[in-house]
């Protein structure tokens, strides 16, 4: 078969459905993303690997070209879940409208797998001295265990790696981690008529709040880096669960929080940060206290100034690489020896909202930039 158009390959990545969530009932596989990029890939002449995940979760490897070294062009596969009923169309058909393209993953982030198509297209017929490889991750919106996946695995990749989240074409070099924590806290329940008679968790969970918040003042001071818009790493407390009825005592209580730390703040120091100050609250409340992540952490990100992506892509792009506070799969691609920039054509504040969308004006600009990096990285002599 023929690889399709550009917007005809854009059109069915978006209809292909890959929801990935924390929630069973959203959660898709991402095997038709994978199927039709493997197909168009091989057809061009990519040798194409699968690593399955987990059930109906693949990653997709596709490799042009042999030897040590090269480009990594990579991205997810997958999307979050979308409230159709807030869209002005199908979600998951191509809507051309307003000098944009709208649908589920146009711009976070399957449309990018379709530009990195068209980039390469007219260059396959010259020899590449180091190899291109493509990556479609899997869960990235979750997880992330697409990523740690490949990460565990070990397998060296390429020199340098792109990966082409939503950051309007400007490079990135650092971003912040994302923890997820949640705090159990059991006491005991008893008749609201006598304090004595039970231990109050929503009580001892009130303490515990106090010193996240303490802790959260403290970071502020200590930790601050001035290229991120929030200098300081944030701590949210997003949900609290407690108790059953106004005259019982609350036996048990629960909170959930999300934490983002700077790049050099190691989750499990934070962590034993967070336990120190729980012993004491539990002994005075009489409770016992448990803390753990919600999910494995997503690493903070920094690749250094002075590197070579960093100064090819200032250089391509005209502008100074950023940073910024949403996370990505970069630290998994560094641990495989890659030189990381996160850089991409759409917009942040678009993405994960109902019209998600991609400005048509990105493509040609999108385009150009990748085939300088093949270019670059594939096509020059090795220095």
């Amino acid at each position: 078969m023929s690889v399709p158009s550009f917007k005809d390959q854009f059109a069915a990545l978006i209809a292909a459905p890959s929801v990935s969530c924390t929630q069973p009932h959203w959660d898709q596989t991402n095997q038709p993303v994978i199927d039709l990029l493997a197909t168009w890939l091989d057809e061009l002449g990519f040798a194409c690997e699968r690593q399955e995940v987990a059930p109906g979760k693949f990653n997709l490897l596709a490799s042009y070209g042999s030897g040590p070294g090269g480009l990594v062009l990579a991205g997810h596969s997958d999307t979050v879940p979308f409230d159709a009923e807030l869209w002005a169309s199908d979600p998951l058909r191509l809507r051309e409208a307003d000098d944009r393209w709208y649908g589920l993953g146009a711009c976070d982030m399957k449309g990018f797998f379709a530009l990195i198509i068209e980039a390469v297209r007219p260059l396959l017929d010259q020899p590449f001295r180091q190899p291109l490889l493509i990556l479609a991750t899997c869960d990235e919106e979750s997880s992330m265990a697409g990523a740690r996946a490949l990460a565990d695995a070990g397998r060296p990749l390429g020199r340098a790696a792109v990966i082409g989240e939503p950051t309007g074409l400007r490079p990135v070099r650092l971003h912040k981690g994302v923890m997820m924590e949640r705090i159990d806290i059991l006491g005991q329940s008893g008749h609201s008529s006598n304090p004595a008679y039970g231990h109050s968790a929503l009580e001892a969970m009130h303490a515990v709040m106090g010193e996240l918040m303490k802790l959260r003042d403290q970071w502020k001071v200590e930790h601050r880096n001035p290229m991120f818009n929030v200098p300081q790493p944030t701590l949210n407390l997003g949900c609290i669960h407690g108790g059953d009825n106004p005259n019982r005592i609350c036996g048990q209580c629960s909170l959930e929080f999300d934490l983002r730390p700077l790049p050099g703040m190691e989750p499990e120091q934070l962590r034993a940060l967070i336990r120190q100050r729980l012993v004491p609250v539990a002994e005075q409340h009489q409770v016992k206290i448990d803390l753990a992540p919600l999910f494995p952490h997503a690493p903070a990100f920094e690749q250094p100034a002075g590197s070579e992506l960093v100064a090819v892509a200032e250089r391509l792009t005209g502008h100074a690489a950023e940073a910024v506070a949403f996370g990505t799969e970069a630290s998994y691609l560094q641990q495989l020896g890659c030189e990381t920039l996160v850089m991409g054509p759409g917009d942040i504040a678009c993405a994960h909202q109902p019209d998600e969308y991609l400005q048509l004006s990105r493509i040609d600009p999108t385009v150009r930039l990748l085939r300088e990096l093949i270019g670059h990285y594939c096509l020059a002599p090795v220095r």
